[in-house]
């Protein structure tokens, strides 16, 4: 697909997210005895285990939610939204730090414990959008309740838990910054909690002003504390999806408040990191890359994950939509097209979520975590279906 007829990508990512992706999660996958979603399952759909993954269940929250709220409210999504929330609030009453909890068995016993800051992040994203969808003050309650107990410890660097990712001592990471940004930012918008909203630009401008470097071209996944560069492996080490997917989200943030340099500074980055982390051999986005050509501190780095192709879909619009330019349309189109002749999965539908550099799916690139949720790719082609719905408005206006 190599046009720019936005209303027919509309199209396409309307019937790829109805009848390719979700199909896949809305049968025998929603538990609806015990609440919530099987999420260790492998890409036929088989159930590996009947134990749940949080933060899955909270990504997933988020999906059904958004589906309900930005597109089709006569579908079964605020239902099915309504059977995960039910598992998770019953977990997120539980005393003690039982937001952080890893993993529970179907009938909510711990089954892997608090390790992941993570968990607490996507669990408010998912309320949160939950929240907006059936108008739960509970949900919206905890989530609020999470941003008080996170809201300053996304910028501890010692011990800080985010499994299966851990952050190399004595350095600071990009993920929790970015992570928490777009749920503050969601939260904030909701609640109407200006200080939220505030604090989401806070770590924003973190990112933007520590972890960016316009000299270097890339976005550091890993600075020392303050935003110093580190010589390690592990500070040479760019992750292109993340700085990508980064950027978009700051694009939100940054659209809301106005802050227009921001938002060309952030569609740089978007462009650096397409150039920096493409695989002009074979194609696709390298999962992570060396700055100085080494070996990244990144687990299968040379792998072609789905993730990173989903967020530049996301970003490459935006791009276009916010600044215009001929070059984010043309990425697009390269990202676009490895993507539909790479990932779908054509016998059972969703996508194969692992792939090895030459395009083959391969197994998870976390062997001890055979985790399949349905979040990056859904959410993609729902915010990629309403900018194309306002590219397509503008386009019509153009040529009318």
């Amino acid at each position: 697909m190599t046009d720019t007829d936005f209303a027919r990508l509309r199209a396409f990512y309307e019937e790829h997210l109805f009848r390719h992706v979700m199909p896949f999660w809305t049968g025998h996958l929603v538990d609806r005895e015990n609440g919530g979603l099987n999420n260790i399952v492998d890409d036929s759909g088989n159930v590996l285990s009947t134990d749940k993954v949080m933060w899955s269940q909270g990504r997933a929250l988020w999906t059904f939610s958004a589906i309900h709220n930005k597109l089709d409210r006569s579908g079964p999504w605020l239902d099915i939204a309504g059977t995960i929330a039910r598992f998770v609030l019953n977990i997120c009453r539980k005393p003690g730090d039982a937001r952080w909890i890893f993993r529970y068995d179907s009938n909510g016993r711990v089954t892997d414990g608090a390790r992941s800051l993570y968990v607490a992040g996507f669990i408010a994203y998912g309320l949160t959008e939950y929240g907006r969808a059936s108008g739960s003050e509970e949900a919206l309650q905890i989530a609020l309740d999470i941003y008080e107990e996170t809201s300053r410890l996304v910028e501890r660097h010692d011990n800080l838990p985010t499994y299966p990712l851990h952050i190399p001592k004595g350095l600071q990471a990009h993920g929790p910054f970015m992570i928490f940004a777009l749920v503050y930012f969601e939260l904030g918008l909701l609640s109407g909690r200006e200080d939220i909203l505030k604090r989401s630009l806070e770590l924003a401008e973190i990112i933007m002003t520590q972890h960016v470097k316009p000299e270097d071209r890339v976005l550091y996944e890993f600075v020392r504390p303050g935003g110093m560069l580190d010589s390690s492996d592990a500070g040479r080490t760019i992750v292109p999806g993340h700085a990508i997917e980064s950027m978009w989200f700051l694009l939100m943030i940054y659209e809301h408040f106005g802050f227009r340099e921001r938002i060309r500074q952030a569609i740089d980055v978007i462009r650096w990191h397409l150039e920096f982390g493409w695989d002009e051999e074979h194609g696709g986005i390298f999962l992570a890359r060396h700055l100085d050509g080494g070996t990244p501190a990144w687990p299968k780095h040379d792998s072609k994950v789905w993730w990173p192709a989903t967020e530049a879909l996301v970003a490459l619009l935006r791009a276009y939509e916010l600044g215009g330019e001929a070059w984010s349309l043309e990425w697009y189109r390269k990202v676009h097209d490895y993507a539909f002749s790479k990932y779908p999965n054509n016998t059972h539908g969703d996508w194969h979520q692992n792939l090895d550099r030459f395009g083959r799916p391969t197994s998870h690139i976390f062997k001890e975590l055979q985790v399949k949720d349905p979040f990056h790719l859904p959410r993609a082609l729902i915010y990629c279906i309403k900018t194309l719905e306002k590219l397509e408005r503008r386009q019509s206006m153009t040529r009318s």
